[in-house]
């Protein structure tokens, strides 16, 4: 007995066994379909009923006992709810030669059904092997969710194809064939997507950015670590808590800063200057050598210094009588070598790389002692709080060496004169 002879059967059944005078000729029809109707619906939901509970309760149950990540994260996903979404479209698909006039319809809309349900079901599943692949520590290097969303597009567009084939009972190839015709239109519509694309990989190719990255950006107020890296956007979370999303092609076809080089190197950097007012630079008399002498730092420095200008001028004849004659020792020179060596001592600096402590171009703010090291910790609490004791030693001990701090009068300067 084939599907169309059902109703039939039904029929013949109703007119047997109906009460006399209840049911007219007319309504035998249309009742043997509704019960037919009805049988499909309830066969429809108990099939996603069964389904849905053996895979998201029994097999819910087994996944949660193994020791198995993936499996728990394709459970997140809800791959296998709707995987369970599939069993009433194909119970449709197979009842559909029970109506021999909607049989062709009724298909090809149970089949587009079936068509959009697999969709969802490779996004969660796509979405699952992302989430996956995050656990790896190549992740932060090598991130694929740019190109998950890439697939999910390009696995969209078939799709849509097929089901619009299947609607017009036309072949796909027909349909892609014109697509050409309407090229510009995709382009200019997935444009971004495209631009992001091959921004992705260039970011991953050249390995300019990952997730957990400090990066700034000025031109879109970005300043903040890396926390995701999408098809069309990357995501900045500034110091500030708030988040800036930048378009991924702009950190190709913009200029940015990526710190990740300073965390790798083990030192950040500290470059900051001191401006000594140029009216209390001098030549040293001998008191006050005497008196930087005792210096724990100086003390080498100025026996070493001494016997080096002594004999300088003396093999050239020099009146030291004269402050000009000759080579002497500077009160800013003396100070000069002694932040440098109170920088060679302080453990919280990486010793491995760049201390120095320079003279720059005198401004109208007075000379500058620039201060160029790098503090052995990265972080950046830890750099400040160094950087913050350097320079309230250095602030402290100034006078120690007649010498001043150059700050621009106030007005209660200018009261203090008067």
């Amino acid at each position: 007995m084939n599907k169309s002879e059902l109703i039939k059967s039904i029929e013949q059944w109703l007119l047997k066994n109906r009460p006399a005078n209840s049911l007219s000729d007319a309504w035998v029809n249309p009742l043997a379909n509704a019960l037919v109707v009805l049988a499909i619906i309830i066969a429809c939901v108990l099939s996603w009923f069964l389904v849905r509970i053996i895979l998201t309760k029994v097999l819910a149950a087994y996944i949660r006992r193994s020791k198995n990540k993936w499996d728990d994260i394709l459970l997140e996903r809800n791959l296998f709810s709707r995987i369970a979404n599939l069993a009433p479209a194909v119970i449709i698909h197979m009842a559909a030669p029970v109506f021999p006039g909607l049989q062709v319809w009724i298909q090809r809309l149970a089949f587009s059904y079936i068509v959009l349900v697999t969709l969802l079901i490779l996004s969660s599943l796509m979405d699952g092997i992302e989430a996956l692949y995050r656990t790896f520590e190549i992740s932060r290097e090598r991130p694929i969710k740019g190109f998950i969303q890439v697939l999910k597009i390009v696995f969209s567009i078939v799709g849509i194809i097929v089901i619009i084939s299947v609607l017009l009972d036309r072949p796909p190839w027909a349909l892609l064939s014109g697509i050409g015709v309407f090229s510009a239109v995709l382009l200019l519509v997935f444009q971004n997507s495209i631009l992001g694309f091959v921004a992705g990989i260039q970011l991953s190719g050249n390995d300019m950015v990952r997730v957990g990255d400090w990066i700034e950006m000025p031109k879109y107020n970005a300043d903040g670590d890396v926390i995701d890296i999408t098809l069309h956007t990357v995501k900045v979370r500034n110091w500030d808590k708030t988040i800036t999303m930048i378009p991924t092609h702009a950190l190709i076809s913009d200029s940015f800063k990526n710190w990740r080089g300073m965390h790798e190197s083990g030192g950040r950097r500290i470059k900051r200057a001191v401006y000594i007012d140029m009216n209390s630079i001098k030549f040293c008399t001998e008191e006050m050598l005497q008196k930087y002498e005792k210096f724990h730092y100086l003390t080498d420095y100025i026996q070493r210094k001494r016997q080096e200008i002594e004999e300088y001028n003396r093999s050239r004849n020099i009146d030291p009588e004269q402050l000009v004659n000759g080579r002497r020792m500077t009160n800013v020179g003396t100070f000069r070598a002694y932040v440098q060596e109170y920088l060679k001592n302080l453990p919280a600096l990486n010793h491995n790389m760049i201390t120095m402590v320079r003279q720059l171009a005198p401004t109208e703010h007075g000379l500058p002692i620039e201060i160029y090291c790098f503090t052995g910790s990265t972080v950046w609490v830890e750099h400040e709080s160094v950087q913050a004791d350097i320079f309230d030693h250095i602030l402290a001990v100034v006078p120690q060496f007649d010498l001043q701090i150059y700050q621009r009068p106030s007005g209660k300067d200018i009261r203090t004169r008067d």
